[in-house]
């Protein structure tokens, strides 16, 4: 008894043969767009994702923003705790202090802040870069709220406490700028 022999097969050239290499990309789910919009070359790149999808578009000076907010928060906090009586007289022009004991919790409050500060300075994540701008946009805010009040209620009118109002005012609207930034979608390439 002899075995019959099975019938050549016949290799197809898939890089010539438009139609299977169509079939071929369907079934495995690439060539069209997924619902992000993306298209997909390989099975591979759908499945491991596109890297540039999750990559921060950082708007021109952010980082050097954040750098000198971090500087500042901590030279305050430093001063805060080491000469809170320097301090208050750099802001409110010749007030006696009365205690030092909450400027140098100030100076606590603003070194933890200054801590979160740096290390947001060297994260490449949206989501922490985007909490940090908006901690440091209410921080600016209530600083001017509250140093607004206390000028309602003293008088005390000097160019210090002119100048921390003006700053605050600008450091809240950078603040928010680069937030607003940070948080755009990207625009599809």
């Amino acid at each position: 008894m002899t075995a019959k022999q099975p019938p050549p097969l016949m290799k197809k050239h898939s890089q010539t043969d438009l139609v299977s290499r169509l079939k071929t990309r369907k079934i495995l789910g690439v060539g069209g767009e997924d619902d992000d919009g993306e298209v997909h070359r390989s099975k591979i790149s759908q499945v491991l994702g596109n890297e540039i999808k999750f990559a921060v578009r950082e708007p021109l000076g952010l980082r050097l923003w954040q750098f000198v907010s971090a500087v500042l928060f901590s030279g305050i906090a430093l001063m805060a705790l080491a000469f809170p009586d320097q301090l208050y007289d750099a802001v409110f022009d010749g007030a006696e202090v009365t205690s030092k004991t909450p400027i140098r919790l100030y100076g606590g409050a603003l070194l933890s802040i200054s801590l979160i500060m740096w290390n947001a300075l060297y994260t490449a994540e949206k989501v922490i870069i985007r909490w940090t701008l908006l901690m440091e946009a209410c921080y600016f805010g209530v600083q001017f709220v509250v140093v607004a009040a206390t000028l309602a209620e003293t008088g005390l009118v000097s160019v210090g406490i002119l100048v921390l109002l003006a700053s605050r005012l600008l450091f809240v609207a950078i603040s928010i700028y680069y937030y607003y930034q940070v948080g755009r979608k990207p625009k599809k390439v």
